[in-house]
């Protein structure tokens, strides 16, 4: 118990030892900051590798122009990359260091410029925001804590079913809420991100509009509970919910 309650102290101490722009969040962050910006561009490169390159030179020279919009009022001094990726899936990523992915098989649904933007600002606020890293770094405080129980409950009858059942409670209780709140900070930093760069946040609510009415299916309560994104319906609300402060910033431009 004694370990657990050291444990739980060094959590507290560690989350606030950095905090997230825009939001001001307090987070936990056990990483360099630079030595996750050498592997996201180590990682980045071995995706250009071996990922198809969009010869659409209109489009690529969009994301690019949209990319570097955000990344100029974000206030990071990354050495910013956007590529537009040959590949069906409505997908795009920002790795850490500010290299950004976009899937031409988002296209369809961005429809516009200001569509490009919300998704570009939303990933470009994962990598201001570190979600990778924090991430990382909630299931090193899991690890450990796994690792303390195993030392304590070594006579303990029970050992498996007790660590099993802290591993399921620290993911279903920690690390997935942390994700669904990543990605729900990531919407709001970027609808922000995207107003500053003269980008209307109505178009956010859109896009999202958009993509809620292609999904395919509805997704049961435990799915939702279990899975990593906020739901659609959420997504759109919480959107809806800033956009007259996104707006002030809009208007501004």
């Amino acid at each position: 118990m004694k370990s657990l309650y050291y444990l739980l102290s060094l959590f507290l101490f560690l989350s606030a030892c950095s905090s997230v722009p825009i939001t001001g969040r307090n987070q936990l962050l056990l990483s360099n900051e630079s030595e996750e910006v050498a592997a996201g561009a180590a990682s980045y490169q071995t995706f250009l590798s071996e990922a198809k390159i969009s010869k659409d030179a209109v489009n690529s020279a969009l994301v690019k122009k949209v990319g570097n919009k955000i990344a100029k009022i974000s206030g990071f001094n990354y050495d910013w990359e956007f590529t537009l990726v040959e590949n069906p899936e409505a997908n795009a990523f920002c790795l850490p260091g500010g290299k950004v992915a976009v899937y031409t098989g988002i296209l369809p649904y961005t429809k516009t410029e200001a569509g490009l933007a919300t998704v570009m600002s939303h990933e470009i606020a994962h990598a201001m925001a570190r979600h990778g890293a924090e991430r990382a770094s909630q299931a090193q405080i899991l690890q450990l804590g796994l690792s303390v129980g195993d030392s304590t409950l070594t006579d303990n009858p029970n050992k498996d079913l007790i660590l099993q059942g802290i591993n399921v409670a620290g993911n279903v209780g920690i690390i997935l809420p942390y994700s669904r709140k990543h990605e729900s900070e990531a919407d709001y930093m970027g609808l922000i991100l995207m107003s500053k760069a003269g980008y209307n946040p109505n178009e956010a609510v859109s896009f999202w509009q958009r993509m809620s009415a292609n999904s395919s299916g509805s997704k049961s309560s435990i799915s939702n509970f279990l899975s990593t994104h906020p739901t659609d319906e959420k997504r759109i609300k919480d959107l809806q919910s800033h956009l007259q402060e996104a707006l002030s910033y809009y208007n501004k431009k």
